[in-house]
């Protein structure tokens, strides 16, 4: 605590300067595009994967390539935690916008490398070489975006409007797989068979790496977060020591903050392998599952934002992540087993249905994980729990689908999903309720300098009572 004493005056905190509207506006722009690009290049990836696999990892069959192709896909996820946790804590000494924009580059490198990579017909091995190296950068870009955009986008947010702020981060998440799915369904109907292995299904990732490009002049331009700016006024230590002091400080909120993440094998199914489920256990056209899913993510984007607002009003453990849960444990497997009757429309509904539910979920946790966590380690803490849980879950979550798929038993699927959010379920029940109407500036009621404000201010109070005491006669 003695090295906190050094954070800015108790005058400074209670009335901090007022960001200018056109400032914020700029700040969340680039928060917001930066995470789209992220996402947008990661997720382009797995829903194209059954069109280039045969192009780029040629084999035998059509699911031996479809595994290969899943595999490289799961490799950009094992790199994520190893980012994460090496990474993430350089956010807390040096600042989230830096941090942001190296990891919005090394996405559209990634990008890019996937897009201009010739076929395994023309260069052999090196094919499946660069795009191993092309996951290897999103993977590490992706380690440290998630939870530097949340640090960033909360910290930037008005004390009443965090919940609304926290949710933009997976608005953008959820704008990008609806943009890589509309991708996606363009290209597969736009293009014959021919066309589309031979150079179609290469111009989403081109587009992603050129936005990309935005995205990194966009937070270059950026302003550092205020709280981040107020929080290294303290003791500044070394990543390695922000890292200790996190596991020893804080391995509740880590716990809890996992958990948080965790539903994101859900996320990742629907988004990245749903139309490919459709496809292998119905026979539904791929490019109208696609079309179906892009409906029902714009249904996603609409209810993010809807619901991060209620939480500022409501409250946000109480309500959101406990009933999006419930709903994921209650209606996941009948909306899979629903897929078994034909129709576009029946995929349609099992589409949005599971988006509205992602949606409750994905609104809240953003906010509440940056809430968990002070200042000085707010990025190496949803960092290395999210990441860790991303890698485990997310990563393998198509890969761990088509196994079931492919050894005849679909409905596994759903009870995987099931069984791993009635784990966090029983994690919700002790959370904190983070969100609160009261106009703490700070965004963690554990923060140092947040302790040392609220110490102040009441000495401070004390001592005017004091000044303006009647005289005793």
């Amino acid at each position: 605590m003695t090295a906190s004493r050094r954070a800015p005056s108790t005058s400074t905190l209670d009335s901090p300067q007022p960001v200018p509207p056109k400032g914020r506006a700029s700040n969340l722009v680039a928060g917001t595009i930066g995470h789209f690009v992220e996402w947008y290049d990661w997720y382009i990836f797995g829903l194209l994967a059954s069109v280039f696999s045969a192009q780029i990892f040629p084999s035998g069959s059509q699911f031996a390539s479809l595994i290969a192709s899943f595999l490289t896909y799961a490799i950009g996820f094992v790199v994520r935690p190893l980012s994460g946790i090496i990474i993430s804590p350089l956010a807390d000494r040096y600042g989230r916008r830096r941090v942001l924009s190296l990891a919005v580059s090394g996405m559209a490198l990634g990008a890019l490398i996937i897009g201009f990579t010739p076929s395994y017909a023309t260069i052999g091995y090196f094919a499946p070489i660069l795009f191993v190296v092309a996951r290897i950068l999103q993977g590490v870009s992706a380690g440290v975006e998630g939870q530097s955009a949340i640090a960033y986008m909360v910290e930037h947010a008005p004390a009443n409007r965090r919940g609304l702020f926290g949710s933009f981060t997976n608005m953008a998440s959820g704008l990008a797989t609806l943009a890589a799915t509309g991708s996606a369904a363009a290209v597969t109907s736009a293009f014959d068979a021919d066309t589309l292995a031979s150079y179609g299904w290469r111009i989403p990732f081109v587009i992603g790496g050129l936005v990309g490009i935005v995205g990194l002049i966009l937070r270059a331009r950026s302003d550092e977060s205020p709280e981040f700016e107020a929080s290294t006024h303290g003791e500044q230590k070394s990543a390695p020591a922000k890292l200790l002091q996190l596991l020893r400080e804080h391995p509740k909120a880590i716990l809890q903050t996992a958990a948080l993440s965790a539903p994101a094998v859900a996320y990742y199914t629907w988004a990245t392998f749903l139309p490919t489920y459709a496809n292998l256990t119905s026979g539904r056209d791929l490019s109208s599952s696609f079309a179906g899913s892009t409906i029902g993510l714009a249904l996603l984007v609409v209810v993010i934002p809807v619901t991060g607002h209620l939480s500022d009003r409501l409250g946000r453990r109480k309500i959101f992540p406990i009933i999006g849960a419930i709903a994921m444990i209650v209606l996941f497997y009948p909306l899979l087993l629903l897929l078994q009757v034909p129709g576009f429309g029946v995929y349609l509904i099992v589409a949005a249905s599971g988006w509205v539910i992602l949606g409750i979920w994905q609104a809240v946790y953003p906010t509440i994980q940056a809430e968990l966590f002070p200042a000085s380690v707010r990025v190496s803490g949803i960092g290395f729990a999210h990441q860790i849980v991303i890698a485990v879950f997310g990563g393998t979550a198509p890969l761990i689908a088509a196994a079931f798929v492919g050894a005849g038993r679909p409905m596994y699927v759903a009870i995987y999903m099931i069984v791993v959010v009635a784990l966090c379920l029983i994690v919700y029940f002790t959370l904190p309720e983070t969100g609160s109407r009261a106009p703490r500036e700070i965004v963690s009621a554990t923060d140092a300098i947040a302790v040392v404000m609220s110490e102040d201010s009441s000495t401070a109070a004390g001592s005017a009572r004091e000044q303006h005491k009647e005289p005793r006669p």
